[in-house]
């Protein structure tokens, strides 16, 4: 097969979508079988899949097609016309934001969620209509859909009228190879040596979006925290700004215990494991989800988990987290006394965790989505 994937909606790797692309990718690559990769990407991310120049055929995208609406506009009029040319035998656009109308092979489109429907004031109104009303009529048009969940198959047919039965719910996976336990200590002492905390730590990996990744809750139910304990404990934030990050900012900054809440910007992957396995535990209180995926790269790092059980998270943390209500201040501030103060709970969390990560691996990820693109190619003949 010669596969074409649209990488143009990664966002410079610092989204769920861009890990998405990037490990399923190397994934694929690893897996061969005679398949040839044509990656479709933009000038400036090149860098990020030097890992495949090797073995894949990489077309570049000019930088102006970036933008949004650009490059909406660069998926549906100049992509089928490089997939033609290229003689690509399927097509994978790994998000609903930029599935092809028309194409002259299978399309094959991933679903991570449907937030839009679920948050309000997620986006911009421009956005919204789009993912509300546009999206519903591409994914009608596609070939097959993988959603990266059951939970997100559920919305699919509720909000675009695809039944489940005629989508394929594909786990996102983790690398085993970089997200496994390993020594506390050395990760924190190479944790301690970049970032200087001077104290343990709760940890939140997320990007910076209000309201739907709650941070303004978890800064006031880590104020309520500190009040009652007196810890020293801190709040480590991971990720980069994004829509509304400025009310995130202000919520820490009138925070009482400002100092000891902390932003690292985006956290490069070469330093998440060890992260990760520094912090005291993660905390994720996200109002909504197709996946979740950090939750799990932290629990297969030995990290205890208190999380949200919003969308699909139920499905993806099951039990082995300790569980918290995101638009209940009192609940995660709850949490994070237990967890500090109990080392036995954070034991049991760090061992339901270990066993919970090893559901998820890319391998196999890549193996039922090469079965997808096979299916695709078969019912379009």
């Amino acid at each position: 097969m010669r596969i074409g994937i649209s990488t143009s909606a990664i966002q410079r790797g610092k989204s769920g979508v861009g890990q998405y692309v990037l490990a399923l990718v190397r994934a694929l690559l690893e897996r061969g079988g005679g398949h040839q990769l044509v990656l479709f990407v933009l000038d400036e991310d090149l860098p990020l899949f030097a890992f495949a120049a090797d073995d894949a055929e990489i077309v570049k995208v000019p930088e102006r097609f970036r933008p949004a609406l650009r490059n909406v506009w660069w998926h549906q009029a100049t992509l089928p016309s490089l997939l033609r040319q290229r003689h690509i035998d399927v097509v994978h656009t790994p998000t609903y934001r930029r599935m092809l109308y028309q194409a002259p092979c299978p399309r094959v489109a991933t679903i991570h969620d449907l937030a839009p429907f679920h948050i309000r004031g997620k986006y911009d109104a421009a956005r919204m209509f789009y993912g509300r009303v546009v999206a519903k009529h591409l994914a009608l048009c596609q070939d097959e859909i993988i959603a990266i969940s059951a939970s997100t198959a559920r919305d699919v047919e509720r909000f675009f009228g695809i039944p489940a039965s005629e989508q394929t719910v594909i786990h996102n996976g983790i690398d085993h190879t970089r997200f496994h336990p390993g020594g506390r200590d050395q990760a924190s002492a190479e944790a301690e040596a970049r970032w200087h905390f001077g104290a343990p730590f709760f940890l939140y990996v997320s990007r910076l979006e209000h309201p739907a990744k709650n941070h303004v809750r978890l800064i006031e139910a880590f104020n309520q925290f500190k009040s009652r304990t007196n810890s020293n404990r801190l709040l480590v934030l991971g990720g980069s700004d994004w829509h509304g990050s400025e009310f995130i900012h202000t919520a820490a900054a009138q925070s009482p215990f400002c100092g000891d809440i902390r932003f690292l910007g985006f956290v490069e992957d070469v330093r998440l494991p060890d992260l990760y396995r520094a912090a005291e535990a993660m905390v994720y209180p996200s109002l909504f989800e197709g996946f979740g995926l950090p939750p799990v790269e932290a629990m297969a790092c030995g990290c205890p988990v208190i999380s949200s059980t919003r969308g699909s998270l139920a499905e993806v943390v099951a039990d082995a987290v300790l569980r918290v209500e995101p638009e209940a201040v009192g609940s995660m501030a709850a949490a994070l006394e237990q967890t500090a103060a109990d080392p036995t709970e954070r034991l049991r969390l760090r061992e339901m965790g270990l066993r919970n990560a090893r559901r998820f691996d890319w391998g196999v990820t890549a193996e039922q989505v090469l079965g997808v693109y096979e299916q695709a190619i078969d019912e379009f003949a």
